[in-house]
């Protein structure tokens, strides 16, 4: 096989849109060369280039390729648009199976000739989300300007153009040059293989495998904090787009002047994140420690304390700004910010954000009751809920948003507001994120399921659902916020009942859909966990039982019961029950109706009909005592009757009195196994 190098370096692309694009080179220039069988793909990218290694065939073997034509009888027209078409006459096709067909003969194409036809269609349109056209004269475009395209087959450049129909496509050809960094290694060099390439751009001050500059990232930041004695706020994500702004990372160390050291930690932290891309630190305990990391492109001779100095001067400035909506916001109580909120449109079919905190406080103060908290602690939380949106109309939210929330929580324990009050604010937006904790204090537990209930039933009742991949209102994590927040707490809620409650006299739209949606979204959840799914699915079969706790625990005590071999067995023989009802109702059915115990002819059936007589009690009375361990054993004891059931009565007797009467008898069994589950949706 031959390897494949093609690099496209170009100016700075923006850090968020490096990965997507190098996986999709590799992706289309694999679809694009498949007859070269592309093997062993690996793909690159940073700041000024993605590139591509591969392996592929030698060539493309001569072949045999099909065309089917009209039919045989086809109008005279139509022959002639496909022999005009593929430029052949009538002679050349062959009558096959009733249609004409041209079987052309196609030469051996190198591997050389195929990437040169390829590439250059690839990247008129490779699927930039946004492209730019510089300079004059040329409608190709890049996400920014292309000025070299590598391309090596086996140490040998692949010679082609981007030019066509005209356009000079601003002379770009390929060649085996490459370029190292921007400062430390200036101007062009020859690239002669795969191998040699990331070890010459090295050498050249470009690290070029991500993955190896987000190690030197977190390496070099961690041992920098480790001299200090203190730790780093751990943010992959910050990691990630650091990776691709830089191609040589150099952590430096800068220390924050100590008159910004009582702004709240996060207030620093995002502000650092968002505006310069610095890492956050903390000391031992937890609290903001005076220092901050960042990362240079490039190595400096005086160990980079002018840089850092300048960095100091910038983040001082940008501290000054925080500094400064923290002691105005601070003027104004969060409570008569309430009002203010009747000026912010939540949504047109919604209507403000007045409205929505006056709906969660009431929403809140009733989760709380149905948790069982105190007269107290109920106040406090329809507080909370009234305060919860209030910090929207602050300086500091207004410049950052991801601080809504947090912020409240302090601006409420400053104006006096209880512990749990500010609190409850501060944490009604948990989970923000997947991995995020949930709320764990009681009123913060109310105020963050009345928000998300709010919302849900909100959308819901106006018919704006999610869609496919869309869902630009967060229904979905807010239903798994939802979800969490209910398991994690161990809460006996009803959330049917609360979606009613919540949706505050609203009945149209897609309202209805609300428990079915609450019920995918869990099996995600449970998916996501390696929980079975598909038990989860046949208990919900019957309907979303509001209380999840009680839920869980059901599905929990069926997925331990299929485990077993009884539970095995009972499975298999409820399938097979269902697969006979499914066939034979089709004839004559529905057959439905109790049993005539007169008609039995056989042992085994009187003792199906008496273990089914006893079991449907034991069920139902376990069911409802929530005993879901001992409900399942006794559907499982059917288990040994069943067995000797199938081994010696024939279902489809030849009687047709016996044969209605079997089949009722299978249909009881379903009936008692539905109390339970739907067996049919157990994969197994």
């Amino acid at each position: 096989m031959a390897e494949l190098l093609l690099e496209l370096f170009c100016e700075e692309i923006p850090a968020g849109m490096q990965p997507k694009a190098a996986s999709e080179l590799g992706a289309l220039l694999t679809k694009a060369l498949d007859g070269l069988n592309p093997s062993d793909i690996q793909t690159f990218h940073g700041t000024r280039r993605i590139a591509t290694v591969l392996n592929v065939d030698a060539e493309i073997p001569a072949r045999t390729v099909s065309e089917r034509g009209p039919r045989e009888g086809a109008p005279e027209k139509a022959l002639q648009g496909f022999t005009r078409k593929h430029g052949v006459t009538a002679d050349e096709l062959t009558l096959e199976n009733g249609f004409w067909v041209l079987n052309k003969q196609l030469d051996p194409v190198s591997a050389e000739s195929r990437i040169a036809e390829a590439v250059p269609d690839l990247l008129w349109k490779f699927p930039w989300a946004k492209s730019m056209r510089w300079g004059a004269g040329s409608n190709f475009s890049w996400v920014r300007p292309l000025r070299r395209i590598t391309c090596l087959l086996d140490g040998k450049v692949v010679p082609f153009s981007l030019a066509r129909d005209g356009d000079n496509a601003h002379g770009l050809r390929s060649s085996n040059l490459s370029e190292g960094h921007r400062f430390l290694s200036p101007g062009a060099f020859e690239v002669r293989s795969a191998d040699q390439w990331p070890e010459e751009l090295e050498t050249r001050s470009v690290i070029v495998d991500a993955d190896k500059r987000r190690e030197m990232i977190r390496t070099g930041v961690h041992r920098l904090a480790e001299q200090q004695g203190i730790t780093v706020v751990e943010d992959e994500g910050l990691v990630d787009e650091v990776a691709g702004l830089v191609e040589y990372p150099v952590p430096l160390l800068g220390r924050i002047d100590d008159a910004f050291m009582d702004l709240p930690a996060e207030v620093m932290q995002v502000s650092m994140r968002i505006n310069q891309r610095y890492f956050a630190l903390r000391n031992a305990e937890g609290k903001a420690a005076p220092f901050f990391a960042f990362v240079a492109n490039l190595p400096f001779k005086d160990g980079g304390k002018l840089t850092i100095a300048g960095n100091e001067r910038v983040l001082r400035a940008r501290f000054a700004d925080a500094r400064h909506f923290w002691d105005l916001d601070r003027k104004t109580k969060l409570a008569d910010r309430v009002t203010a909120l009747d000026a912010v449109t939540f949504h047109a079919k919604l209507g403000t954000q007045g409205e929505r905190a006056k709906r969660i406080s009431d929403l809140a103060g009733t989760v709380a009751s149905a948790m069982g908290l105190s007269a107290e602690q109920i106040e406090q939380a329809k507080r909370a809920g009234l305060l919860s949106k209030a910090d929207l109309t602050t300086g500091m939210v207004g410049e950052f948003p991801e601080l809504q929330g947090v912020m409240g929580g302090y601006y409420a324990a400053h104006d006096g507001e209880g512990d749990a009050v500010s609190k409850a604010v501060a944490e009604h937006y948990m989970p923000r994120g997947q991995s995020d904790d949930t709320a764990k204090a009681s009123v913060s537990v109310a105020v963050a399921l009345a928000d998300r209930l709010d919302l849900l039933a909100g959308f819901f009742a106006i018919g704006e659902t999610p869609t496919g991949s869309g869902d630009p209102y967060g229904l979905r994590r807010a239903a798994l916020g939802v979800i969490r927040t209910i398991r994690d707490n161990g809460l006996r809620l009803d959330l049917t009942d609360f979606f009613a409650k919540a949706a505050n006299g609203r009945t149209g739209g897609e309202l209805a859909k609300l428990p079915d949606f609450m019920a995918d979204r869990l099996r995600v959840q449970l998916r996501s966990e390696g929980e079975r799914h598909d038990v989860l699915a046949a208990t919900l079969a019957g309907g979303l039982d509001g209380d999840l706790v009680r839920l869980l625990a059901r599905t929990s005590a069926l997925s331990d019961m299929i485990q077993t071999e009884d539970g095995k067995n009972l499975l298999a023989a409820a399938k097979r029950a269902a697969n006979i009802l499914r066939i034979e109702d089709k004839k004559d059915g529905p057959h439905k109706g109790t049993p005539d115990a007169s008609l039995y002819a056989q042992d085994e059936e009187r003792a199906l009909a008496d273990g089914l007589n006893s079991a449907v009690p034991a069920i139902e009375t376990a069911l409802k005592d929530e005993r879901f361990t001992d409900a399942m054993q006794a559907i499982a004891a059917l288990r040994p009757t069943l067995d000797r059931f199938f081994d010696a009565v024939t279902v489809n007797a030849p009687e047709a009195d016996i044969r209605a009467n079997r089949l009722k008898l299978l249909a009881t069994f379903r009936t008692t196994t539905a109390l339970i589950a739907d067996f049919g949706q157990i994969e197994g």
